[in-house]
């Protein structure tokens, strides 16, 4: 999609899986559907099928082409861990952010059962990869919560949480083994609010637990004008990530030309 994110906590989006199917009440108004559904039926457009979850194997190599350094969210249109995708492309999808290791991936799910099996399994060399997070999404306490212990017993090597659409007082949570922490209210015509008190409660364990805390937005009807002051300032706290050498064009064509043969195989 995009290599310059307006999503504050990373600099590029990456898609090669499109649409998705809601499972729990923080999809409810899923930012990622509504701009889906505004180009059904639009030919030739990228969402032409509207929010359908669909493969999109000539996106599977952009990483490869992008010269500078990025975070880049993995699937912000999507899920990797859909039950619709299948394992082998989730492989070449992991095979891609091992190779175009310049980069640091952040891969967000709601589905962190399936994501644990494959990193214990499939998937464990890019569990133990430091430029690869792997998070979870926690909206509230019945359906969130339960996400962090399932991704804690998890192989990752970089574990994060995205708390956001925060849809109520979390109560007390078991931070161990976090390594970064992000906080957002919900956004958008139909927001649903979020209290100054269910951010602090999130704010002082990430103190005690020194886990990075990164405020990304009030939301409401219009973010633009709640911001993303607390405390009088910016919370824009990140894990430590290492510099690394960026290949030459000619390098990163032949990194592409043969993970791409590999994972065609």
């Amino acid at each position: 999609m995009s290599d310059n994110s307006k999503i504050e906590w990373t600099d590029a989006t990456w898609n090669p899986v499109r649409g998705c199917t809601k499972i729990s009440p923080g999809c409810k108004h899923c930012y990622a559907e509504t701009f889906a559904e505004r180009f059904r039926g639009v030919p030739g457009h990228p969402f032409e099928f509207g929010f359908d979850l669909r493969l999109v194997h000539d996106k599977l190599s952009q990483p490869f082409q992008w010269a500078t350094a990025k975070r880049i969210f993995v699937n912000s249109m999507s899920d990797l861990f859909h039950d619709a995708v299948p394992d082998e492309y989730i492989e070449t999808v992991a095979a891609v952010m091992l190779e175009a290791d310049w980069h640091v991936y952040q891969v967000l799910t709601k589905r962190p059962d399936r994501l644990q099996h494959l990193l214990r399994g499939k998937l464990a060399k890019a569990a133990q990869a430091a430029h690869i997070w792997w998070g979870v999404s926690v909206e509230n306490r019945t359906h969130g919560v339960p996400r962090i212990e399932v991704l804690r017993e998890s192989a990752a090597t970089v574990k994060f949480l995205s708390i956001e659409p925060l849809l109520e007082d979390l109560g007390r949570i078991n931070l161990k083994g976090m390594d970064w922490v992000i906080v957002g209210g919900e956004s958008g015509p139909r927001a649903r609010p979020m209290e100054t008190a269910w951010v602090e409660n999130i704010h002082r364990q990430c103190n005690r637990g020194s886990i990075p805390f990164f405020f990304k937005q009030w939301g409401g009807v219009q973010k633009s004008r709640t911001g993303r002051i607390l405390h009088g300032r910016t919370y824009d706290e990140l894990p430590m990530i290492r510099e690394q050498r960026v290949p030459s064009l000619r390098e990163r064509d032949a990194r592409k030309k043969e993970t791409m043969e590999l994972n065609a195989a």
